[in-house]
């Protein structure tokens, strides 16, 4: 039967798991404790027989060779001691001093016969031994003199033979304890020596042990604590949002290696949650403009109702009642009064429709296409300005307008239509934000290669926080409460003014009035048209037969 691969690679996996490599790690110090203790167990056995060595051989020996030395010293002194007593008594207690030391020399001999001794030792030993056997010889023969009264043959046999058999057999065990101190010295030597192995062998065995530990330690550190520090920490930079991160530990078989898989897992599902909170976080930007922009819509669709029920009805009232007096007085009316009645009824008609091409132009010049609508060519500037002028003075009668525009005539290139409507909107606001009437000054000049048009008045003026989103669309001044408009005318006229690649200037100052200055270029750059006409809001094709062309008001 196959395995799938999944079980197969689970099963290849698990000989490399930590705990494998860990119980290895653990069993190798096992080891090593084990021929440590073994080592040492080995050095302290071989110091034990070396200190057994002088425990149960030489030191048993060095005693047993000083009992002798005394028992036989002892011995030649009771010896002597028994030849001068005179009583029997005397003599009796030196011969029983005699055999008691007899058998403590014995003793000592048989305590020495149990200890091993090497050949050297076992040989002055048994040359002790016979010599000894043939001085007690020469004793006992001493002794049956004695007893016999042949005192002078017995101190004979003690001053001369005796004494010689003594003294070759206390040599000789002089000789033996000597060799018996040497070799104790030798073997006292021997476990010194061994002691400064064995404890120089065992801190060498440390230092390799301790060596091998520290090298365990530092491959754990290497091999499982350091990854798992530095998961820890890429986890962490995920958690602030940080996916810029590599993973190394990814082709590793054990626990480890899952987890570095399972952490690419969680920074790529971090990374989508970022994308698409990203996402969603422009969806909901274009819903919140899509939101102010339908908001816009609807406060343009107020104003507009706003102003058509205000603006429209205003002269089509002036209209209604003029007509009504007329058809009231069609018999009686004068000839002068009918002019003036027309007049007026031409005025507010002419109102009118300057307000309802201004409204359809300005929807035109928003929402059409800026490339088709510009036509530039040659015309006198100042003639136009005039035509402006004269339009407003028959809308607004009372307007009290002040031309110092040059008599000359000044040439430009340009479209006449865009500026007829971008002086007329000027104009227009001029009179409407001066509420209380006031001088509105138009001044025109030809300067150099520039025609510079300003329009003043003396009105309400602009607030400073107003200054900078003057020009924006829809935006209105922040005191122009209760006055209609829709908040397009200056953004129409800096889009016309951008078109003919010049520029407008501003200087107003709140409750002392305005200042408009437009410079325009005589004869722009070839270039200026398209580029401005690609940036600028768009304009509608005034060729277009259905729509209303973008003219001044028709007399």
């Amino acid at each position: 039967m196959q395995l799938p691969p999944q079980r197969w690679a689970d099963l290849t996996r698990r000989p490399q798991s930590i705990r494998y490599h860990l119980a290895g790690v653990f069993l190798a110090f096992f080891l090593l404790v084990c021929v440590l203790g073994t080592f040492s167990i080995w050095r302290l056995s071989n110091f034990n027989r070396q200190s057994a060595d002088v425990a149960e051989v030489w030191l048993p020996t060095t005693r047993v060779l000083g009992d002798l030395n005394n028992y036989t010293s002892d011995f030649r002194a009771i010896e002597g001691g028994n030849l001068l007593s005179a009583a029997a008594a005397d003599t009796a207690a030196a011969e029983q001093q005699m055999a008691e030391l007899d058998r403590s020399i014995a003793q000592a001999e048989r305590g020495f016969e149990k200890i091993p001794h090497d050949a050297a030792e076992n040989e002055l030993y048994d040359r002790f031994k016979a010599r000894w056997n043939d001085y007690r010889k020469i004793v006992n023969q001493m002794l049956v003199l004695s007893r016999g009264d042949r005192k002078a043959e017995a101190i004979a046999i003690y001053s001369g033979t005796s004494r010689a058999a003594y003294n070759a057999a206390s040599d000789t065990l002089g000789q033996l304890t000597d060799q018996a101190v040497a070799s104790a010295q030798a073997a006292s030597d021997r476990l010194a020596v061994a002691y400064q192995y064995a404890f120089w062998l065992i801190v060498l065995a440390v230092a390799v042990a301790a060596i091998l530990v520290v090298a365990a330690l530092i491959h754990i550190s290497r091999s499982i604590s350091a990854p798992l520090l530095q998961l820890a920490g890429r986890m962490r930079r995920l958690a602030r949002n940080d996916t810029d991160i590599d993973i190394p530990e990814t082709g590793r078989l054990d626990e480890i290696g899952e987890m570095a898989s399972a952490t690419v897992v969680f920074r790529n599902n971090a990374i989508e949650l970022m994308r698409s909170q990203r996402v969603l976080a422009r969806q909901a930007a274009m819903l919140a403009e899509q939101l102010a922009q339908e908001q816009r819509l609807a406060l343009l669709q107020r104003n507009f109702v706003s102003m058509a029920s205000h603006e429209f009805r205003t002269p089509l009232t002036v209209i209604d009642g003029h007509a009504r007096r007329l058809i009231k007085m069609k018999d009686a009316v004068a000839p002068g009064e009918i002019g003036e009645r027309a007049g007026k009824v031409r005025s507010a008609v002419l109102r009118l429709t300057h307000l309802i091409d201004n409204l359809l132009n300005s929807s035109r010049l928003v929402d059409g296409g800026a490339a088709h609508y510009f036509h530039p060519d040659a015309f006198d500037v100042m003639a136009l300005l005039q035509e402006v002028c004269q339009l407003h003075r028959e809308m607004v009668p009372g307007a009290q307008l002040v031309e110092r525009i040059a008599t000359a005539p000044v040439r430009m290139v340009g479209d006449p239509k865009l500026l007829f409507q971008t002086f007329s909107n000027l104009l227009s606001n001029a009179i409407k934000y001066s509420p209380d009437g006031g001088v509105i000054e138009v001044g025109a000049e030809s300067v150099a290669e520039e025609v510079v048009v300003a329009i003043t008045d003396h009105g309400i003026g602009i607030p400073i926080a107003d200054l900078d989103r003057l020009f924006e669309r829809y935006h209105r001044g922040s005191n122009v409460s209760g006055i209609v408009g829709t908040g397009v005318g200056l953004y129409l006229v800096k889009m016309a003014v951008d078109l003919h690649g010049g520029r407008v200037e501003v200087t107003s100052k709140e409750g002392e009035g305005s200042r408009f200055v437009i410079r325009l270029p005589r004869k722009p750059a070839t270039s200026i048209a398209p580029a401005a006409a690609a940036e600028a809001p768009s304009i509608a094709d005034s060729s277009d037969p259905s729509q209303p062309a973008l003219t001044r008001a028709d007399e």
